[in-house]
């Protein structure tokens, strides 16, 4: 993400009512520190957080991004399994538990608020991982965080282990034990959701259950689980639950990751009955079928119509209904693209409006900017592509010869950019049913090591094809000019 993306997706994290948003990893780029601090600035209703490693570098400037917030928090973690610490770290356990309790105290010395996290703390030896746990503690941290790393254990281990921790370790009933499981087996929120059982208070967990490899454990999940099952799970959140579809949206827009059709709450199919016994149950008892309703986690039903007769106030009205704060430049760039779209289709849906936002407002300043296209193709002409683009604000034109439309429009594009990205993939999907639905382009490119992801949507492939191809090469633009530290950031990748 992009820093407005970043920001655009914290004032939707806090309007879900979330306790703390870990908004970044600061050391790790300056995009990403830059990101963090406007997080911390804006944001007034949740604690920011800071990642860091335990180093001193990388505890200042966690504090440097966060300090602006109301409730700062830093969060320091190191592995301490045998194989981490063997093979990765190369470290004695001695050498880590100095390395645990000097960074908790450095951080305690900017913030009240200190997280730790034992990395690979499933896998770690129990006396070790409670004994360093009982350092930290005595060193200033608030929070313990027991991190399930790569998904390697199972639920009634886990709670196992959370137990055992809280039977002994010293002091553990003075902080927050907060857990954070990962997705390798399928189980993170099932250890999650053990976790609690046994005395954890705080899980760490993701919108759509993103995360590395497998992913994490889903927020909307966790959330539903809890507010389903009260007989079992008789706890509280502050999560809204109606605003989790709206987010879950936002941040597939975001970030090109699509939900799997039957991702358990915010999948298409989630609330959908083909069976004919489950449509019969549903039609006379919903909760025949639904131990959820859609209306609970945000799905629309609303039945207001937008099309080419609705005017701003309806526009504005169902973009906050999908979640989208936008000030009023934005809102009226958005409604621009609404009026073109609603003169070439009889009804604009929610997925349309999230692909209108997402054209409009969801992008950085462009390098690349397409002005114009127009493609010849047919049984008896070879497919021939004309672009014409503004590249840093001068305009240039050209054309190429392809196998067919989007062939010869990429290389017409590759050829005026002069850029030399390589394709990973490309898919094609329609936003809404009908022959009048726009199609949402994906494209994802590699270039000097960078990988992104780029989005397009309109109702002429082509031209979404285009604009995804423009929207990549944009962000590789931004990536060139603001570089990862990669090395910090695949060691915060558990994260």
């Amino acid at each position: 993400m992009g820093i407005e993306e970043k920001l655009m997706m914290a004032r939707q994290l806090e309007r879900l009512g979330v306790d703390v948003i870990e908004a970044g990893f600061p050391i790790s780029s300056k995009g990403d520190f830059e990101a963090v601090k406007r997080i911390a600035a804006e944001i007034q209703e949740c604690e920011i957080a800071g990642l860091a490693r335990t180093k001193r570098d990388d505890i200042e400037q966690a504090y440097q991004a966060v300090r602006s917030a109301a409730n700062p928090r830093i969060h320091v973690f190191v592995s301490t399994s045998n194989i981490h610490l063997m093979h990765q770290l190369k470290k004695t356990k001695e050498d880590v538990m100095r390395m645990a309790v000097e960074s908790v105290r450095l951080a305690k010395s900017f913030t009240q608020s200190v997280e730790f996290s034992p990395m690979d703390a499933t896998r770690s030896d129990r006396n070790y991982l409670c004994k360093v746990i009982e350092s930290v503690i005595d060193a200033g941290a608030t929070t313990v965080n027991i991190a399930d790393t790569v998904g390697y254990s199972v639920p009634w281990e886990f709670a196992s282990l959370i137990r055992h921790i809280r039977q002994n370790v010293k002091g553990s009933e003075d902080i927050v034990l907060s857990v954070h499981c990962h997705n390798d087996l399928g189980l993170a929120t099932s250890n999650s959701l053990a976790a609690l059982l046994e005395g954890a208070r705080q899980v760490e967990c993701t919108i759509n259950g993103i995360g590395e490899r497998a992913g994490n454990a889903s927020l909307e999940e966790i959330a539903m689980s809890i507010r389903a099952r009260q007989d079992l799970l008789q706890f509280e959140t502050a999560i809204k639950t109606e605003q989790i579809y709206p987010t879950s949206r936002l941040l597939t827009k975001i970030t090109g990751v699509n939900v799997q059709p039957n991702k358990a709450i915010v999948g298409r199919n989630a609330f959908s009955h083909e069976s004919g016994i489950h449509q019969d149950g549903i039609l006379k008892h919903r909760m025949t079928y639904e131990i959820i309703t859609p209306e609970s986690v945000g799905i629309s039903k609303s039945s207001l119509v937008l099309g080419k007769h609705s005017g701003r106030h309806a526009f504005q009205e169902r973009l906050t209904d999908l979640g989208f704060t936008l000030d009023e430049e934005q809102i009226q760039q958005a409604f621009q693209r609404f009026k073109i779209l609603a003169d070439k289709k009889s009804e604009i849906f929610d997925e349309d409006m999230e692909a209108i936002v997402a054209e409009t407002v969801i992008r950085a300043a462009d390098k690349y900017r397409l002005i114009g296209l127009t493609v010849v193709c047919g049984t008896a002409a070879t497919p021939t592509a004309t672009v014409s683009l503004e590249v840093s604000e001068t305009p240039i034109k050209g054309s190429e010869f392809g196998d067919g439309p989007v062939d010869a429009t990429f290389k017409a594009i590759k050829n005026l950019t002069k850029t030399k990205s390589k394709f990973l993939s490309y898919s094609v999907n329609s936003i809404t049913g009908g022959t009048d639905a726009q199609g949402e382009v994906t494209v994802r490119l590699e270039e000097n090591g960078n990988i992104v992801v780029g989005q397009g949507a309109h109702e002429d492939i082509i031209m979404a094809s285009a604009m995804a191809y423009l929207n990549a090469l944009n962000r590789l633009a931004y990536l060139e000019k603001n570089p990862v530290n990669t090395r910090a950031r695949r060691q915060a990748s558990w994260q």
